[in-house]
């Protein structure tokens, strides 16, 4: 075989590398010239010849490259090879693919040291054969290559080693008899050899070699699957709805990990260094992030110390120098779920400069004693880590709370029936009710048990009547009947509630006739409907859209999107996000619609949900169990009831009962309605006639098959409208005032989905129901300051207690991903954070905190004129509609002294949620967001114009050092781009506390859903939603932080279950709160918050 060698430095200079082979007597001090293929050497073998005798009597070390052409030809091998030619008594010798193939190993090149690795098509058993021949120094070592390649072997010595693991179950299948294994798969879970995976769980191919692998979803998430492969094109993975895992071939199966969307890369050169870089997880939503070159975008982030170990551990074990792994970070622990073997870091200069030194420094350790080549290990200084500063007087943002109700949905519809059949009891006893007393039924396989109970009981009703189950046949056939809707369950639409009554129920009016029966029952509860709805999911992620645009800076034209910061910093993990929701699937799938527009995801909502959102062991933090009212808020509504049934004009007396706030919205609708039970006359009078419309409709030939929004059929909408008709008024002739919002939320719904039917008198309907909900609704949340505090207390606690510890953790622990400094090309202040915590909730908590923030006695209105306007503002909404929002912003002012009560700033924003229907005119006017002074309006030249965002001054955000003034400026309601107000980011000339607007004039829109004055064009009338206003701006986080605990420290009834549900939340992440800002409890507490309900 003919040699390929160098031939020392080209004309230029050049150092390069040689393809081909060196044999024992042509080893010389060639440093070689450029980097030549086989054909180009041949040609200059005899001019080679000539040359030698000049060459320099040392021995080189040769390093030989057996791999297939691809990976030898890759940018970074060629980079790193270039570098480590550098080293001057090292030559590198790069195998061609077709020797390796096709020439027994005694004809390959010699090396004193082999770098070789398996990938598609390698002979590593040659490569194995040609080590034991020649002996070099093995950089990865080749026998353990084999046991890379099952992944079952990989798992086995990472668990050896200690290392943290995914919980995992290998399936071993016979491919005879694939049948025969040891799995039981359930509708939400597979059991593999007696090990319970529940979904979402993660299914590999025990072969590394194959990339097909799946993650299943639970069916409350909407069930399906995640099937991830090798990149094609910019596509990672796709979204399946098959629920079902693959029934051929081996498997593992593991426990699926929360990373928040986010996979760590970490690639090792020898146990003491180690790379990391972060990307988009591949089971996010598949599309791949590439960068104007067509690259995947990844970003350097920092390992923990635990990580680094981690790191040497797998090179070790595996015996591989060169390694790359996955690490997930999941709760605060990091767990290794595949290790690749051989694997460079793509793009980084920085990391071919060290592996190429760590390389060459290792080959001339090991090798150049032997071959008496003088040389010693060079000392070099530390690198100097990175400090970055902040200049001027700008402020840090440090922190994004926000709370957000869900988006709109289909009305919730609810049916209570007492049964006593003993298969109820025996469906009770098997899902643990005893215990507590109480079982929610909502997986799909529980609610066929319960359909089944209700068609067994029909059948034997049709058989032969009996008084007693006679009365409930009509019962019986709602539960069927809505049990049967959609075809199918998918856990998010319904849900069955059963109660123990030892007693049997206490009849609470004369609405039941049948005579009462002894001993226990069981209150079966029927919840259905309330989901979200297509134009709910819309709302929800053009506010995550239009959210952006609350982060200052960003590049130019981010990802498209002018100005807006936020991608920018989420993309280069420097947004520490984590989104919270309360159980219910409109609040879940709020959440990962409002994810998906925040971080401009793609296709499905199942895995942003899976991924993105928490809602596990909430433990009361977001949901509310409306069944166990407090005493106090059954007061209230035993109170709101009497004053609602007086068939007479409301009195000054009552405005005072009703109203001792003075809130206008009240007073309004108080004026509006008059006397109450004459506007339930007419209410009641409207239900019937639109009843009696729905009926005529449904004989007309013409309309039988209409379709109505999401799917509605005209016979559900007239069970809807019939069953509040027949539950409004009893028997009696009393009004049920607690079914109020129930019409309130149907007529709302009808009149803006469905207005095409041109029903007569809605729009009646709608006003006078809206007076009486705009009464019922918050005062349920009680009526004087002292019950609103009490009832909010109830609800809010723990929700307080987080808020609270969220904007003191403003220093980060471990568990974030850190950006690494000296990797981070163009990225200002990579060290520096900003925590963003979104709660999605339901109406009931949104009523809470922001009765608390009222009520509790944060600021003085007498004192404190900006919170005046505010508390006015407030008190003018009459609704806190679908999408409302409370935010909480922290900023920092690097300039004032670290101690200082000025160094961190607090602001509170808020906006009702969706526009109505007839809002426009008799809307209350806030003052903005972050409103601007009008005389300085004209200043507003070029200061900070876009062009001045158009670095990455992603830290930067504006000059907050005195109290804003407020006067309503010409400029602070001109332009709405639906969700968020549009306006124009300067930055100050100086520090005077002179402020202007904020944010760069974008229109955060996505470009397929155009808006129009109405709503999202596109889709069925989509209501925009109000902008943000600011009800204060200048906050002191020690004033915030006093006031809240005197909220939380006054509530000491409610203090087990919060501290349960921290103790949950926080378990895994309770480093970092040493350095954080606490200050000391109040000495007084700011207001006098009472623990139990005074009775009137």
């Amino acid at each position: 075989m003919s040699e390929a060698r160098g031939e020392g430095r080209d004309q230029s200079g050049n150092l390069s590398f040689v393809v081909g082979g060196v044999d024992e007597d042509h080893r010389s001090s060639e440093e070689g010239g450029r980097i030549k293929n086989e054909g180009e050497m041949r040609k200059g073998e005899e001019e080679d010849d000539d040359k030698d005798d000049d060459s320099p009597p040392e021995r080189q070390i040769v390093v030989g490259i057996c791999s297939m052409m691809k990976k030898s030809k890759s940018k970074p091998m060629t980079q790193i090879m270039e570098r480590l030619c550098k080293f001057e008594y090292i030559t590198v010798v790069i195998f061609p693919e077709e020797v390796i193939l096709s020439q027994p190993v005694d004809k390959w090149p010699l090396c004193d040291c082999l770098v070789s690795f398996h990938s598609k098509g390698f002979p590593l058993d040659k490569a194995v054969e040609y080590a034991k021949l020649r002996n070099p120094l093995l950089i990865n070592d080749l026998n353990m290559q084999y046991y890379i390649q099952d992944r079952r072997e990989v798992y086995r010595i990472l668990q050896e080693e200690g290392v943290d693991l995914p919980r995992y179950a290998v399936l071993t299948r016979d491919p005879d008899r694939p049948e025969e294994c040891n799995l039981v798969e359930g509708e939400d879970h597979v059991e593999v050899n007696g090990e319970v995976f529940p979904k979402p769980f993660v299914e590999k191919p025990v072969s590394a070699e194959d990339h097909n692998v799946y993650v299943y979803y639970p069916t409350s998430a909407g069930g399906g699957s995640q099937r991830l492969f090798r990149k094609i094109g910019s596509r990672s993975s796709v979204y399946s709805p098959e629920s079902c895992v693959r029934k051929t071939g081996s498997y593992i199966y593991e426990e699926f990990m929360p990373t928040d969307g986010t996979d760590v890369k970490v690639y090792t050169v020898g146990p003491d260094y180690a790379h990391a870089e972060a990307r988009k997880s591949p089971a996010l939503d598949g599309k791949v992030e590439r960068d104007s070159e067509g690259k995947e975008i990844r970003y350097p982030v920092m390992l923990s110390a635990m990580e680094k170990l981690v790191a040497r551990k797998v090179c070790l074990a595996f015996k591989q120098t060169v390694c790359g792994f996955d690490l997930l970070r999941a709760n605060g622990h990091s767990f290794v779920c595949d290790v690749n073997g051989f694997s460079f870091v793509k793009n980084s200069m920085k990391y071919y400069d060290d592996c190429a030194k760590v390389l060459g420094n290792m080959v001339m350790r090991e090798l150049a004693p032997q071959f008496h080549i003088p040389w010693s290990i060079p000392l070099e200084a530390e690198d100097i880590p990175i400090v970055p500063t902040t200049s001027g007087t700008m402020m840090e943002l440090r922190c994004v709370i926000a709370i957000i109700r869900h988006g709109d949905r289909t009305p919730k519809q609810k049916m209570k029936m007492e049964v006593r059949h003993p298969l109820f009891f025996a469906l009770f006893e098997k899902y643990g009710g005893y215990k507590s007393g109480k079982l929610k039924l909502k997986k799909p396989k529980q609610l066929q048990e319960v359909l089944d109970i209700a068609r067994l009981l029909l059948a034997e009703l049709g058989q032969h009547t009996d008084c007693e189950i006679e009365e409930k046949k009509g019962k019986l056939e709602q539960l069927k009947t809505v049990l049967e809707m959609y075809g199918h369950f998918s856990g998010i639409n319904r849900k069955v509630q059963l109660t123990y009554l030892p007693n049997g129920q206490p009849k609470a009016s004369s609405e039941e006739e049948e005579c009462p029966t002894e001993g226990p029952s069981l209150l079966l509860v029927l919840k259905w409907g309330g989901e979200l709805t297509p134009a709910g999911r819309v709302q929800a992620e053009e506010l995550g859209r239009a959210f952006r645009c609350m982060y200052p800076g960003g590049q130019g034209d981010y990802a498209g999107f002018p100005g807006c910061g936020l991608l920018r910093l989420h993309s280069t993990y420097r947004h520490d996000l984590k989104i919270y929701a309360s159980d219910e699937g409109r609040v879940q799938m709020t959440a990962a619609s409002f994810a998906k527009g925040l971080l401009a995801l793609e296709g499905e909502l199942t895995p942003i949900l899976v991924q993105m959102v928490k809602s596990a062991n909430m433990n009361g933090m977001l949901d509310s169990d409306s069944e166990s009212l407090t005493d106090c808020q059954q007061r209230v509504k035993v109170r709101l009831h009497e004053i609602m049934q007086k068939d007479q004009d409301f009195t000054e007396a009552d405005y005072q009962k009703l109203a001792p706030t003075g809130s206008p919205s009240l007073v309004t609708s108080m004026k509006t309605i008059g006397n109450p039970v004459r506007t339930c006359d007419q209410v009641y009078t409207l239900i019937q006639s639109l009843t009696s419309q729905i009926r005529r409709r449904l004989e007309d030939p013409k309309s039988a098959d209409l379709q109505l929004y999401h799917s509605e059929t005209l016979e559900l909408m007239l069970q809807r409208w019939s069953k509040l008709e027949r539950d409004f008024r009893n028997k009696s002739g009393r009004y049920d005032i607690s079914k109020i919002p129930d019409i309130y939320d149907c007529v709302k719904y009808d009149t803006q989905h469905n207005a095409t039917l041109d029903l007569e008198d809605t729009l009646e309907l709608f006003r006078l129901s809206r007076a009486l909900a705009d009464i019922v609704i918050p005062q349920e949340y009680g009526i004087n300051k002292a019950e609103k505090m009490d009832i909010a207390q109830a609800y809010c606690l723990p929700l307080m207690k987080k808020i609270q510890l969220d904007l003191q953790r403003t220093h980060e622990d471990e568990a974030v991903n850190k950006l690494h400094p000296l990797y981070s090309r163009g990225v200002m202040s990579p060290g520096r954070h900003v925590r963003t915590r979104l709660y999605f909730t339901s109406e009931s908590h949104v009523h809470s905190l922001l009765s608390i923030f009222r009520y509790g006695g944060l600021l003085d209105e007498v004192k404190d004129q900006q919170w005046k306007q505010a508390m006015d503002y407030l008190s003018a909404v009459s609704e806190l509609n679908y999408m409302t929002q409370i935010v909480i912003m922290l900023y920092e002012d690097n300039n004032k002294d670290p101690g200082s009560e000025e160094r961190f700033h607090v602001e509170l924003h808020f906006s009702p949620g969706v526009k109505g229907c007839e809002d426009e005119e008799n809307v209350p006017l806030g003052f903005g967001f972050r409103p601007a002074s009008a005389e300085n309006q004209e200043k507003q030249t070029n200061q900070g114009s876009l062009e001045d965002l158009s670095q990455d001054e992603t830290d930067r955000a504006l000059s907050l050092s005195e109290p804003i003034s407020i006067k309503r400026s010409p400029m602070s309601r001109n332009r709405k781009t639906g969700s968020m107000e549009v306006l124009s980011e300067t930055l100050p000339t100086s520090s005077k506390g002179t402020s202007y607007r904020l944010f760069p004039s974008c229109s955060c829109q996505s470009p397929e859903i155009k808006q129009t004055g109405l709503g999202f064009e596109g889709c069925s009338m989509v209501p925009s939603i109000y902008p943000l206003e600011t009800l204060h701006n200048s906050l002191s986080l020690k004033q915030v932080d006093k006031f809240l605990n005197a909220v939380c420290e006054h509530s000491s009834d409610a203090h087990a279950k919060t501290m349960k549900a921290l103790s949950a939340l926080f378990d895994t992440s309770s480093q970092g709160y040493g350095q954080a800002h606490i200050y000391p409890p109040p000495t007084e507490s700011p207001v006098l918050l009472r623990n139990s309900c005074p009775v009137p």
